[in-house]
């Protein structure tokens, strides 16, 4: 497939749009916000919010879901259903009376969109505007394009977005409609309801195992826990506990709850402490021949190309260049099966294609038979070093056109846009299996096997169903923030 120009995420100012267009200049892509009809007061709708190709578009009572808000990108179009669509003119019409649907994204003219001073929406290629068929202002009336005439049914207002609420990075996603089906942490609760286990130690003296979880409900680690479970003897971490409830616990491969597993060892459990919101908290601090996973695809991980996002906390300072450090989906088989059998955040020094700036650690995707700073094996201008102690690393991919990566500090600042563009020739669709992986590369560890041989911290991550808005992103980033790592 042919990859496009990589858009600008930034909040859409209708000033700025019209003078960009009118000096012939690619326009800076929206936030997803709804589109109001200047008639009713009701919102473009996909019919029945459904992610279907060819559902019709229709007006409807706000709402505020997923099917409601749209984004104008820097390539033209007109995205929904958190980026996963584009508005189409069915069947490249260009006729007055023709069906306004969503599709794939394709980069055709005919999902070619211009948001017009006077509130119309104009498609390039026809020259004709989103209008409210009939002049109806009911529930459900079809939209349609039509001669430009400027009247209210073809005047639509932007309404930015409520960001997401929660006091945990799962529960923002959750009301942001993408909710986490993998949850892990060391260090803290990712949800604010969460009063369960983080993570299980195992120490030397007698095999004797610990789980260890939080002082109070939604919040840190109770390393108290761990500091007299391990007193005058070592321990490792051999599982960690998935918050989501659907059982996708992280176990080391080597145990025997990773059946076939040889090459793999358990992360020792004291190596790196931490302070999160004033409280003290171990991380999972991983070296070469340290690995974890689970087959999740049976329950809720995205196989195939089934859109999801996932982000990830850790650590500019302790990364090297073997593969892999990866934190997400992988193969069931742990082999490498396919290009896009893979859809794992990657963080580390290895650059294999170039298009990475400085001497890294570098945010990339791990798609499988290659790691992508963007999109091809190009320079890509937008990539970045992340050399900072805590780093927040973010990825995306609706699964069949494309993905995102985004970096920060996770102590301060907001996200970074590194790469939001096409996937790389060869990986439309994805062919995602479902299985989690954490500090190892997806051909790993079977006798036999390799890309077990990175160095990496991880301290908390989450994996979701659904491509996230931006402004879900940016609140999960915020929230990270909050939390206080020190």
């Amino acid at each position: 497939m042919t990859t496009r120009v990589n858009p600008v995420r930034a909040v859409l100012v209708l000033a700025a749009l019209v003078a960009a267009a009118l000096a012939g200049a690619v326009p800076a892509a929206a936030a997803p916000a709804s589109l109001t009809s200047a008639a009713s007061g009701r919102c473009l709708n996909v019919t029945g919010g459904v992610d279907t190709p060819g559902t019709a578009l229709e007006i409807r009572d706000c709402t505020g879901q997923a099917s409601q808000a749209f984004e104008f990108t820097g390539a033209g179009e007109l995205r929904t259903l958190n980026g996963t669509r584009c508005v189409d003119a069915y069947g490249n019409r260009t006729a007055p009376g023709t069906e306004v649907i969503i599709w794939s994204c394709t980069g055709g003219a005919n999902q070619q969109w211009r948001q017009n001073a006077d509130g119309t929406i104009t498609g390039v290629q026809s020259g004709l505007c989103l209008d409210v068929n009939g002049a109806g202002t009911a529930n459900g009336t079809a939209v349609i394009l039509w001669t430009c005439h400027g009247q209210s049914n073809q005047r639509w207002t932007s309404g930015t977005t409520t960001p997401p609420s929660g006091t945990g990075p799962c529960d923002i996603y959750a009301s942001g409609g993408t909710p986490c089906v993998a949850a892990h942490s060391t260090v803290r609760a990712l949800y604010g309801s969460y009063n369960g286990s983080l993570y299980q130690v195992r120490r030397a003296s007698d095999n004797a195992t610990r789980n260890v979880g939080v002082l109070t409900a939604g919040g840190v680690a109770d390393a108290t826990a761990q500091d007299s479970f391990c007193s005058g003897t070592s321990c490792v971490i051999t599982v960690v506990y998935d918050q989501s409830g659907r059982g996708n616990d992280l176990w080391y491969q080597g145990s025997s709850v990773v059946p076939g597993s040889s090459q793999s060892s358990p992360a020792k459990a004291t190596t790196e402490s931490l302070a999160v919101g004033g409280s003290k908290a171990y991380s999972l601090y991983i070296n070469p021949g340290n690995s974890y996973w689970r087959d999740g695809h049976l329950t809720g991980v995205p196989t195939g190309s089934a859109p999801e996002g996932m982000y990830m906390v850790t650590s500019g300072t302790h990364v090297n260049s073997g593969c892999c450090f990866d934190y997400g989906n992988s193969e069931t088989t742990r082999k490498a099966d396919a290009a896009g059998a893979m859809d794992a955040i990657n963080f580390g020094k290895e650059c294999w294609f170039g298009g990475c700036s400085g001497t890294g650690p570098w945010v990339q995707a791990d798609l499988e038979w290659g790691l992508y700073p963007g999109g091809s094996q190009t320079w890509n201008p937008n990539q970045r070093a992340f050399g900072s102690k805590f780093v927040t690393a973010v990825l995306k991919n609706n699964g069949t056109s494309r993905f995102a990566l985004k970096g920060s500090d996770a102590q301060s600042g907001g996200l970074t846009t590194l790469w939001d563009g096409g996937l790389p020739s060869g990986y439309s669709p994805m062919k995602k299996q479902g299985a989690i992986v954490l500090g190892s590369g997806g051909d790993c560890c079977k006798p036999g096997g390799g890309a077990n041989l990175s160095a990496g911290t991880f301290y908390e991550g989450a994996m979701v169903a659904g491509y996230p808005s931006d402004a879900t992103e940016n609140a999960v980033q915020a929230n990270i923030v909050a939390a206080g790592y020190r």
